[in-house]
């Protein structure tokens, strides 16, 4: 979870159209542990549907308003260490709040495609498991944050812990933020918990390797997006 500037806002000329087939738009979240290449798969995305004239949001968690990218820095700062793991939670919330109330919700509204870089079922995981406040509990905390937003589509880049780390570190080159540096046992708890929320809900995530190539795992995200709009008409053509 290394700060890295914001992700540029898409220019305004951009074609207003959606793939998602009705007036709302379609909500896309790329889920991991640090290092799964969520950046590199929701850059690949975004820049696709751009390319098909799709209107087009790109946005990060915590981040994507300007309270959310104060947090950012606060959270993520060794310096800042050690946090209170119920003041990590609630901080990772009231920037998430921030961010559906003002980015993701009117865009939504406006038939806009939004693809977001972390969303509520990180701090279910890190939180909730990682820190151990429960996964239950850190998971209703933020549907309250959210007013129950729940993605279309949720894909999960599964990677383990050692091999996440090694990336990351070939990455940046650098020790990393204050959860990147947590011990591996840390990364596995958050594994686990990702796993556990794809299988509550396997209508809604897509979880792949992450130690496939990053076209591989690019092709079987448009795959299953295809999918879900093709579904997402004959919905509304039967209704």
């Amino acid at each position: 979870m290394t700060s890295r500037p914001a992700p540029a806002p898409p220019p305004a000329s951009a074609a207003a159209s959606s793939p998602a087939p009705s007036g709302r738009g379609l909500f896309v979240v790329f889920e991991g542990g640090d290092g799964a290449g969520k950046s590199t798969q929701v850059g690949l995305l975004v820049d696709a549907l751009r390319a098909e004239g799709h209107d087009t949001l790109r946005t990060r968690e915590p981040g994507g308003t300007p309270l959310g990218e104060r947090v950012r820095e606060l959270v993520l700062d060794p310096a800042h260490g050690p946090v209170d793991a119920r003041a990590e939670a609630l901080l990772f919330a009231a920037a998430r709040a921030a961010h559906v109330a003002q980015l993701i919700r009117p865009a939504l509204a406006a038939g806009r495609t939004v693809v977001c870089d972390r969303f509520a079922d990180s701090s279910a995981a890190y939180q909730g498991a990682g820190r151990g406040l429960g996964l239950d509990r850190v998971a209703e905390l933020n549907a309250w944050a959210t007013a129950g937003l729940v993605p279309d589509l949720t894909v999960l880049l599964d990677v383990p812990a050692g091999t996440g780390r090694t990336r990351r570190e070939a990455r940046d080159g650098t020790a990393g933020d204050r959860l990147e540096t947590e011990p591996d046992a840390f990364h596995d708890a958050n594994r686990a918990a990702f796993l556990e929320l794809a299988g509550r809900a396997p209508e809604r995530y897509l979880v792949l390797d992450a130690t496939r190539p990053a076209g591989e795992l690019s092709a079987a995200v448009r795959e299953r997006l295809t999918g879900l709009a093709r579904s997402a008409r004959a919905a509304e053509v039967s209704a």
